[in-house]
């Protein structure tokens, strides 16, 4: 029975790997002084009932390296949209041309930036602590383990690859905000 005790380290593996997607969609979101049409995806507006992301209202584009478009598809919706844009803390006036919401993307001042990179920093830090988690979790099942009658042997085994794993996507959110922080500070 003892040989049957197996941790999943695939499931391990795709759980830290999802905290990465999370921090790579918070990195996206921020803005780095070019426009994004992801910029927009955290934007919530209140609409039909319910709250509802902005690009599920309009046809979102980037029509300039410094302006984002949104073009509402119900007209009723237009005031809605501008104020949960105004509200969101993205920085950003909205103006409006009919159904059209045109987003002008201000040049980063240096105090912005370094603003910026703080935020950067609290989403890798919210990263890491995801990934922290899921080690403890195979930690746990490690010890459930070796309650269980997992030979030393296999435990340490366990222990070093669930250790390596956490050790890489560390590594990965790490150099995700590097890379990052540098698009941020880039004038």
């Amino acid at each position: 029975m003892a040989e049957d005790i197996e941790i999943d380290i695939d499931d391990l593996e795709r759980r830290m790997k999802g905290a990465m997607e999370s921090l790579r969609h918070e990195f996206a979101s921020l803005r780095t002084g070019r426009a994004s049409a992801s910029m927009v995806e955290p934007v919530q507006v209140e609409a039909y009932g319910q709250m509802t992301p902005v690009n599920q209202l309009g046809t979102v584009n980037v029509p300039e390296p410094r302006m984002v478009t949104i073009n509402i598809w119900d007209k009723s919706m237009v005031g809605k949209v501008e104020k949960a844009i105004r509200e969101s803390g993205l920085g950003i006036n909205p103006q409006t041309n009919g159904t059209i919401i045109m987003l002008p993307i201000p040049e980063l001042n240096e105090e912005r930036r370094k603003e910026l990179t703080k935020v950067a920093a609290q989403y890798a830090e919210s990263a890491r602590v995801a990934v922290r988690n899921v080690r403890r979790d195979g930690m746990d099942q490690v010890k459930k383990g070796k309650a269980n009658g997992m030979p030393e042997d296999d435990q340490k085994f366990w222990e070093t690859a669930v250790q390596e794993l956490t050790d890489k996507m560390i590594r990965l959110v790490d150099e995700a905000l590097e890379a990052k922080q540098a698009e941020i500070m880039q004038v």
